[in-house]
């Protein structure tokens, strides 16, 4: 018989709202990533203006792993405040 619990191996079932949650999680590391400087160019050796315009893409990438790692439990806070259930 198989049990209707999922375990922890088991991934969650994909829910639209909880990925909305995630994605705003997201949004939120990668700016306070930019405001606490990382990717900021490092003065005469820098890589000019195209370092300034990638260096978003590297910590949009960089908060999308923290939050699929676990990040700092906001998205369980915002997907809660949405009406999500748990």
């Amino acid at each position: 018989m198989i049990s209707a619990v999922t375990s922890p191996a088991m991934p969650r079932p994909s829910d639209p709202l909880r990925d909305k949650a995630a994605q705003l999680e997201t949004t939120f590391l990668s700016q306070m990533l930019g405001q606490a400087g990382l990717g900021a160019t490092s003065g005469a050796f820098g890589g000019g203006a195209g370092e300034a315009q990638f260096a978003s893409f590297l910590r949009d990438e960089q908060a999308r792993a923290m939050v699929d790692h676990g990040g700092i439990g906001l998205t369980e806070s915002l997907y809660r405040a949405m009406g999500g259930k748990e």
